[in-house]
């Protein structure tokens, strides 16, 4: 069974820093991209940022460029989002997902993952 688990998230400060972890159990995710949602209370899911399978590719929103970087590690089957300067409408649910085949395009709709994980809250206080 394919799981995919994030971790890292907690409560900050405003400036502050977060460095989630979304770690893949199950098979390996070496040749798929990974995408980075959030959903805050009472609003739709987000798209965040998405790593290529390769990591050669990074693509990010606008609201967290320059802030937030996203990086993996094929051999710990793990990807990262570093965030810096975290502001309080970064406030919300961070998910990690995977398209269900493997290739090299980077999809930004949520629609095209297929397996997600549980969320990890991430709370930024004024």
């Amino acid at each position: 069974q394919v799981h995919l688990v994030e971790s890292g998230g907690g409560l900050v400060q405003t400036g502050g820093s977060l460095t989630l972890s979304c770690a893949a159990s199950g098979r390996s995710f070496s040749d798929h991209p990974i995408g980075w949602f959030r959903q805050a209370p009472g609003k739709e899911y987000e798209f965040v940022a998405a790593i290529s399978g390769n990591g050669e590719e990074i693509y990010y929103a606008d609201s967290v460029k320059g802030r937030f970087t996203s990086s993996r590690d094929s051999a710990k089957n793990t990807v990262y989002l570093q965030m810096n300067t975290l502001k309080p409408e970064d406030t919300a649910v961070y998910h990690c997902a995977a398209p269900l085949l493997p290739g090299t395009l980077v999809p930004f709709s949520r629609y095209e993952y297929y397996y997600w994980g549980q969320g990890t809250q991430v709370t930024v206080s004024a």
